[in-house]
């Protein structure tokens, strides 16, 4: 494979698990804010490395799950137009939203999973306290699907091993990025990291979802303009 290729799939991982995982609605980032204030950047860490290493292999399971379906076109068109509105959708979600965390059905559902592996798994340590909560949060696995899709969609990320490797090993360094920052910053800002402060953050995070959004649209209409549909 060319060089670059495999660069700029480790890029996209990098940027896009930075972004996803600073957008402060799921439980992790409420955890470390919770608990990195109270018991030190250490804790908090470790609990951004368990959330952060379940997140990779949820990257990885959606990648392996979509390895044989972009060798149709109708299949790449279909998953493009549905990355569209989807990005679009929880765009619009987080830029209106007033409170940092919004139940929906599919939270509900989370919790409950989230419920059920601490009952079975005892999550004490901090790694684990953020490996279960990830795991049980159906939210994280819908969205690597579909920006797995939406990254071979536009062959951003090439249909080969070396590629999807690159991506998944971005996303780690994107996800660990962010945690260690947020981190850091929680367990010596004093208070400056409040629920106030990351609203703001998930309406910027949603302002960067709409504009890639927007994007994703200019994109589908060029394709249909230069295949004359």
């Amino acid at each position: 494979m060319d060089l670059h290729a495999i660069l700029f799939a480790g890029l996209v991982g990098f940027a896009f698990a930075a972004l996803f995982s600073s957008i402060p609605v799921g439980p992790i980032n409420l955890t470390i804010l919770n608990e990195g204030s109270q018991r030190g950047f250490r804790w908090a860490m470790l609990i951004g490395l368990g959330a952060s290493t379940m997140e990779v292999i949820y990257c990885a399971l959606a990648f392996t799950g979509f390895s044989s379906l972009f060798d149709d076109h109708l299949v790449k068109a279909a998953m493009q137009l549905f990355s569209f509105l989807f990005l679009l959708f929880i765009g619009v979600k987080f830029l209106n939203a007033q409170t940092i965390n919004v139940p929906t059905k599919l939270d509900v559902a989370s919790k409950k999973i989230e419920a059920q592996l601490g009952k079975k798994l005892h999550p004490h340590s901090a790694f684990m306290t953020g490996f279960v909560r990830v795991m049980g949060n159906l939210g994280v696995l819908l969205t690597w699907i579909v920006l797995a899709a939406n990254f071979m969609a536009h062959d951003w990320v090439e249909n080969r091993f070396a590629a999807k490797a690159a991506c998944v090993l971005g996303v780690a360094l994107g996800t660990n990025t962010w945690f260690l920052v947020f981190s850091y910053g929680v367990s010596r800002g004093h208070g400056k990291f409040s629920e106030a402060t990351l609203l703001r953050l998930q309406h910027v995070s949603g302002v960067c979802l709409i504009t890639f959004s927007l994007f994703d649209a200019a994109h589908i209409v060029w394709q249909l303009a230069r295949h004359k549909f």
